[in-house]
């Protein structure tokens, strides 16, 4: 088998989801080119009311990028310096950074080894700590549902309700996944994602929202992402940001929205797919109890580097897609070495030689998920 024989296996494919959506999206963009509404038009309307509908929440606002989601849900609670908010070491950079940029501290957590959630114990540990030592005041504890999967929420809301903290959920890479029977977005006190194009729900460029069912909070991130205005454009009550949604990326995602649910069950097929053909060769993706993924990304773990460095060289030669989700933990990361008290975080800090993450996507096909296993249970020997 080589890469001459069978076609390349890229590990995100949207020109094919362009291809099967083409007429419903160019309907919805020729909607906005004819109204010429390009900044919060009638579809950033209609995107608010179906996103928050979809996912129970009272509330949603939508913005321009997940990134900007989290730095304006940490903004309308007056996080900064001298606050300490607590997220874990093994994500993207966007939760660490935005706490930094507002003049707060990340305090990095460890994970889970099986699932990657931020760990709770960890997270109590590095609480009590943060508190002897009296320099920071516990603000926030950001979790993060990594991959797809939702972190332990109701054990995120007890310590928070014991320590008075505001709890942030990072959906970024997991909106559409379920815990406990009911979508993520009503989690914590606030929920933002990302509608970055490789996202379970992508735009066409950058795009995110914030879920809350609070009234309050709710008005306050609509002032704060559109420069800090009040009831009216010139009427400025705060120092805001330009955080808006474009309205072409709105109609993207409403056209995406309508097959979203079934996107979600063929992205669960692919993980089965998987879980069947690799369960005996590497450690396949543990699931979150009583939760459904989003499967934004499926990770497994191998025995050491050097096996992950097999099958990658591999993967390559056969034209299949791969990533390496993520290759460092944060607390490692050159950026956060001044921020970072110097606590071990043994789980986070092993997971970066040993992870690799694997094509889903709702257009790859049952052969070409069983393919990408073949190769990959070759590469190992089996």
């Amino acid at each position: 088998m080589n890469a001459e024989t069978f076609p390349p296996i890229p590990f995100l494919d949207l020109k094919a989801q362009q291809a099967r959506l083409g007429p419903q999206l160019r309907q919805k963009l020729d909607a906005v080119l004819a109204h010429g509404q390009f900044i919060l038009g009638p579809e950033v309307n209609e995107l608010e009311a179906r996103l928050a509908a979809f996912c129970g929440a009272s509330h949603c606002v939508t913005v321009s990028s997940g990134t900007d989601a989290l730095q304006i849900a940490l903004m309308a609670e007056g996080i900064g310096r001298g606050d300490a908010v607590f997220l874990p070491a093994f994500t993207y950079t966007a939760t660490a950074e935005v706490p930094l940029l507002l003049g707060a501290t990340p305090v990095f957590v460890d994970v889970d080894p099986r699932t990657f959630q931020i760990d709770l114990t960890s997270l109590e540990t590095r609480i009590a700590g943060i508190r002897r030592a009296g320099n920071l005041r516990p603000a926030a504890i950001i979790g993060v549902d990594l991959f797809g999967q939702p972190a332990d929420w109701p054990g995120l809301r007890a310590i928070a309700a014991r320590e008075a903290m505001f709890t942030l959920d990072d959906c970024a890479q997991s909106f559409g996944a379920a815990l406990d029977g009911r979508r993520l977005g009503r989690e914590a006190d606030a929920t933002a994602t990302s509608f970055f194009p490789s996202k379970p729900l992508g735009a066409y460029g950058d795009g995110g929202a914030l879920f809350t069912d609070s009234a309050e909070r709710a008005t306050l991130y609509r002032s704060l992402r559109t420069h800090g205005e009040g009831p009216t454009r010139y009427e400025v009550l705060r120092i805001g940001m330009n955080g808006r949604l474009d309205t072409m990326q709105a109609a993207v995602l409403l056209a995406k929205l309508d097959v979203f649910d079934a996107e979600i069950v063929r992205r669960e097929s692919i993980a089965r797919i998987y879980d069947a053909a690799l369960g005996d060769t590497v450690t396949i993706p543990a699931r979150v109890p009583e939760s459904q993924s989003a499967w934004a990304v499926y990770a497994i773990l191998f025995p050491d580097t050097e096996q992950r460095q097999r099958a990658v060289d591999v993967l390559k030669a056969a034209g299949i897609g791969h990533a390496i989700y993520y290759p460092r933990a944060l607390h490692q990361q050159p950026a956060y070495a001044a921020c970072h008290d110097g606590v071990s975080l043994p789980v986070a800090e092993h997971l970066g030689g040993r992870i690799l993450a694997l094509p889903i996507h709702p257009d790859l096909t049952d052969t070409q998920a069983r393919r990408v296993a073949h190769v990959l249970r070759a590469a190992l020997g089996q």
